[in-house]
């Protein structure tokens, strides 16, 4: 009787293998790139809580030591920056619409104020319940109103944001704290600071205001428990491919010296260590 044909491992050069490998190494690509993308996104929040920590609590400086020109504001460096103001309030109030708050949806109070020195900066005096439907119907009256003359207010600075697509402005009310656009609206271009806003800290003499944002938590998030999951899934992977190829060549090498041997040694160190508890079972079961 002739021996068995032994393939050994070529068939791992086989066509189908080859696309196993290909789709293994696809699927660790993308893991890799979308742990680094986590590792990125922790790398964000880290710095978020550096710069909370470094600058929401510091004393406040002067708006133009602060910011030099009326387009300056490095977010990396600046965001949560403490900067007094003193000028006064000018013109109606705009409302940007749908903010979320613990109290619902609501608008924020966005107020302009003219500095001593004469440059206009916009001020987040606080969110108010006036969502999108009534804030175009809302009268200037009926919000919070700051003291009027000169005012010594504290703010922290936050970048002004982008236009939001297909979102548009109607009346006073915005849809995104634009200060490109809001200096437009106010008739102030030219003359008012487009690079940051500030968000209201405190004011003296003291007038109304919507409600204050609480500080932001110093979380990082789960992003670095993400990343290494990305990296399990790829020895997951692993580990099954190569439990896959082991199968499969004992499949085709059965009645090779190798597979018998190895069967041979997992014979004994089951021996060795004795029936197990569903041997056991099934021994009792026949009896």
């Amino acid at each position: 009787m002739s021996e068995p044909t032994q393939v050994g491992w070529t068939f791992l050069r086989s066509r189908r293998w080859i696309g196993y490998f290909a789709m293994l190494i696809v699927f660790s690509v993308a893991c890799v790139m979308l742990g680094n993308w986590q590792f990125e996104r922790r790398a964000e929040a880290r710095a978020e809580i550096d710069r909370i920590d470094n600058n929401y609590g510091a004393p406040a400086v002067d708006l133009a030591d602060e910011l030099p020109t009326l387009e300056a504001f490095d977010e990396s460096k600046q965001k949560w920056e403490t900067v007094s103001v003193v000028g006064e309030y000018v013109g109606d109030p705009f409302l940007a619409r749908n903010r979320p708050s613990p109290n619902g949806v609501g608008s924020d109070l966005i107020q302009p104020i003219r500095t001593n020195s004469g440059e206009v900066f916009f001020v987040d005096r606080g969110w108010v319940a006036v969502d999108g439907s009534e804030a175009t119907s809302v009268k200037v009256e009926d919000l919070p109103q700051p003291a009027g003359g000169e005012v010594t207010v504290e703010v922290r600075l936050r970048a002004g944001e982008p236009k939001i697509p297909g979102r548009t402005s109607s009346g006073r009310t915005v849809a995104s704290i634009d200060l490109h656009e809001l200096a437009k609206l106010s008739g102030t271009e030219g003359e008012s600071y487009t690079g940051a806003y500030g968000m209201l800290i405190s004011e003296s003499p003291a007038g109304e205001h919507g409600l204050l944002p609480p500080k932001p938590e110093r979380d990082e998030g789960p992003h670095l428990s993400y990343a290494l999951q990305w990296y399990v899934f790829i020895l997951i992977a692993l580990i099954g491919v190569g439990f896959a190829a082991r199968q499969e060549y004992r499949g085709l090498n059965a009645g090779s010296g190798a597979v018998k041997e190895q069967d041979r040694r997992r014979a004994e160190r089951k021996t060795r260590k004795g029936p197990t508890d569903a041997d056991e079972e099934d021994a009792l079961l026949d009896a």
